[in-house]
């Protein structure tokens, strides 16, 4: 239990730099063409700036935390706590901007501590064996496509924004996995192979990241924080037993109860970052208002929604 208490508060503190490096990259993001989405240009106009390099420093030093999570506790406990970063987020908000946490917010935070505490509980052992056979590269690979369709169908001259957050969380979802991976081989001493999925994550999520940044370009934040997160927190738990072993039916009441904690936490996760507190911190107040609809009308509301044709091409 205490492994695993740690494993979790390591989880809590990758996931703190985490979100807060992400709130700062998104409100980089924002400020660049909505024209150069899907592209390298993208990157190399972020890279110009230095909140942009500074909040990804930031999002860098939290992977070493979350691989000593993961070396302590089980995946299906450590990716769903990283939501709790979002708790720190709300913090930060109410630092920053004076504004204090509604009653929905504070549900969606209650929501997350007892998801959390619910994990805890029910956690199943860590292991360190994988799949064998084509069960792991094939179950990987159709993660990797659909992480990477977005820029193959962009090569078509075709775009589609759904698809676009989706693939970014499910390009997270890759290096959650791939994380894990790189802890398992660094408990066994294989050095080589651990530098191996830790490249390999890296690229996977600097792509996810790209994918992530060009849907808030075009999309509010009040869309696409939820997928991305949602995508990211439940594929790599659905995987698991799968995967790495990590078994439901080895945890009290074959399961139930684990998969209940994780549903609360998902939803309260998926509400707060709908939150327009935090909103406010990517965005600015401005455009959180509009992302939230508050105060407008629907034509308003459609006209936040859609961004308008000149947008889309880059200046």
């Amino acid at each position: 239990m205490v492994s695993l208490l740690l494993g979790i508060g390591a989880a809590v503190v990758a996931s703190s730099l985490y979100s807060v490096g992400v709130a700062l990259q998104a409100l980089e993001a924002r400020q660049v063409h909505a024209g150069h989405a899907l592209r390298l240009s993208l990157f190399r106009q972020l890279v110009s700036r230095g909140r942009w390099l500074a909040a990804t420093a930031l999002s860098t030093f939290g992977w070493p935390f979350q691989v000593a999570a993961l070396l302590l506790a089980p995946l299906v406990v450590v990716q769903p706590a990283l939501a709790a970063g979002l708790l720190v987020l709300l913090a930060l908000g109410h630092r920053i901007l004076g504004e204090h946490a509604g009653r929905s917010e504070k549900l969606a935070m209650a929501a997350i501590v007892v998801g959390v505490a619910g994990l805890a509980w029910t956690a199943p052992e860590r292991t360190t064996t994988h799949a064998h056979g084509a069960i792991f590269p094939v179950a990987l690979g159709l993660l990797w496509l659909v992480a990477f369709a977005p820029y193959l169908m962009r090569l078509f001259g075709r775009t589609w924004g759904t698809l676009t957050m989706v693939s970014a969380g499910l390009g997270f979802a890759w290096g959650g996995v791939a994380t894990k991976l790189v802890a398992d081989e660094v408990a066994r001493g294989h050095w080589l192979r651990a530098v191996a999925w830790g490249v390999a994550s890296t690229a996977t999520e600097g792509v996810a990241l790209l994918s992530e940044m060009s849907a808030l370009q075009t999309r509010p934040a009040i869309q696409v924080a939820p997928v991305v997160f949602v995508v990211q927190t439940l594929v790599p738990v659905a995987l698991a037993p799968l995967l790495v072993h990590e078994h439901f039916s080895r945890t009290p009441l074959h399961g139930v109860p684990l998969l209940a904690s994780l549903l609360i936490l998902a939803l309260g996760a998926a509400f707060l970052a709908r939150s327009p507190l935090l909103l406010a911190l990517t965005a600015g107040g401005d455009q959180a208002n509009a992302d939230s609809g508050a105060a407008r009308s629907p034509s308003e509301r459609k006209a936040a929604v859609r961004p308008s044709s000149e947008a889309l091409e880059p200046s």
